[in-house]
């Protein structure tokens, strides 16, 4: 389940990633709230959401073109740089009481902005620490530092919010910057497994987008991803509509978010002792993911509900994470940083769209007729494309909505199937 940490330099980046992602969800927790504080609405917590995104739309590809030319160490210190500091300019506006909803937009767009040249960055990163034999269990361990940020930053959040203020919560994340950025600076680069950089050249973005295009291993992949991530990506949007709508507070909202929590930790952990994932398998995933969030759709209560969200949670790093496996090895050295800077377009692209589109349902409908729209589209994605992929590979598909529910059986413990 370990194995990737046996590289002493993703061990010292694991570190780092466990305060920071914590920090990072506890400042996420604080940003929702104090939106919904300052407007009661949650179509403008989905707008926040959308600007965090949205520069990867813009800047998405030229992360990963720079991913491919620069040292990706040196990439991530200069991000996430940027990143605390928006933290720490957050933290002031906060304790002196001058926030207004127009800090939040602006300070959300600048931290996207250096997300976009992050994100591709890190994860191509991964590659370089454990190579590509531990490559599918170095992202899975990246997802459950991830998801172990997403169980312990609400609960720190809660308290701090309650307790001190919500100021504090943004110093928190600010603080795990200065963490992160002595743990980048304490890896060896002669450890590495360094690629050749990119020479400048013409076009090198429209040639990782032709490849994209020709290969049935990228395309439906980053297709697939993409859908999923439109519902997927704002499920912190719904659980904000749910706590409203059960009169939960911050606390409870906290709850709640640690319940996906709870089972994406799960979830990711089962996958890094599984072997790397077929295309056919991808299909399969979706459609766990599709059938568990259908799941929680329908619960009618808060405790119900957090059940349900422990199940959709524990089925949807084992899809993003075998999504992001397979793109990153079926890309290639030369190519990486561009197809993940692609794929993470794709991804942070869909959020960004689907931030107030799911806002706008909650708010609207409900956060249950949200929830049940994510499940049915995702689904339909599933059987859609798994049908593409058994006509140009060849290769029969298991029912989807079948095997989705095997392995929703088979991700939850033992007393439970």
């Amino acid at each position: 389940m370990f194995s990737s940490l046996h590289s002493r330099n993703f061990r010292i980046f694991v570190a780092g990633q466990v305060g920071s992602q914590i920090g990072g969800w506890t400042q996420r927790i604080a940003q929702d709230w104090l939106v919904l504080t300052l407007t009661g609405s949650t179509t403008a917590v989905g707008v926040t959401t959308a600007l965090q995104f949205l520069p990867t739309l813009l800047f998405g590809m030229a992360g990963g073109l720079a991913a491919d030319r620069f040292r990706k160490r040196s990439i991530m210190m200069c991000t996430q740089s940027v990143l605390g500091a928006c933290a720490l300019v957050m933290t002031v506006l906060c304790l002196t009481g001058t926030v207004e909803l127009w800090h939040i937009f602006g300070l959300a767009f600048l931290g996207g902005t250096a997300a976009a040249f992050d994100n591709p960055t890190r994860q191509s990163f991964v590659h370089e620490m454990v190579g590509p034999g531990e490559l599918r269990n170095g992202v899975s361990i990246n997802s459950a530092v991830f998801n172990l940020g997403a169980l312990i930053g609400p609960a720190v959040s809660a308290t701090l919010i309650t307790l001190l203020g919500i100021g504090w919560s943004f110093g928190v994340n600010a603080a795990s910057f200065a963490v992160v950025l002595v743990t980048l600076a304490a890896i060896r680069p002669a450890e590495l497994h360094l690629t050749p950089a990119l020479p400048r050249g013409r076009h090198q973005l429209r040639t990782a987008l032709t490849e994209i295009g020709s290969r049935p291993a990228l395309l439906w992949p980053l297709a697939l991803a993409g859908v999923c991530a439109l519902f997927t990506s704002n499920f912190a949007v719904s659980l904000t509509a749910y706590a409203k709508q059960f009169h939960m507070g911050p606390s409870g909202y906290g709850l709640l978010t640690s319940a996906l929590a709870l089972g994406s930790l799960t979830g990711a952990l089962v996958t890094a002792r599984r072997p790397a994932a077929r295309l056919r398998n991808l299909v399969e995933l979706a459609g766990a993911l599709a059938a568990a969030q259908l799941l929680a759709a329908i619960a009618p209560g808060p405790a119900t509900l957090s059940i349900a969200l422990v199940v959709l949670g524990a089925c949807t790093p084992p899809f993003g994470i075998s999504a992001n496996t397979t793109v990153q090895l079926a890309a290639g050295d030369g190519m990486r940083g561009r197809v993940m800077g692609v794929y993470m377009l794709v991804v942070m692209g869909a959020a960004a769209a689907g931030g107030p589109v799911v806002g706008a349902l909650d708010e609207t409908f409900g956060a249950g007729t949200a929830l049940l729209l994510g499940g049915a589209v995702i689904g339909a994605a599933a059987v859609t494309i798994g049908l593409q992929l058994a006509r140009v590979t060849h290769t029969p598909v298991q029912p989807v909505l079948r095997s989705g529910v095997d392995r929703v059986r088979g991700w939850l413990p033992a007393g439970g199937r």
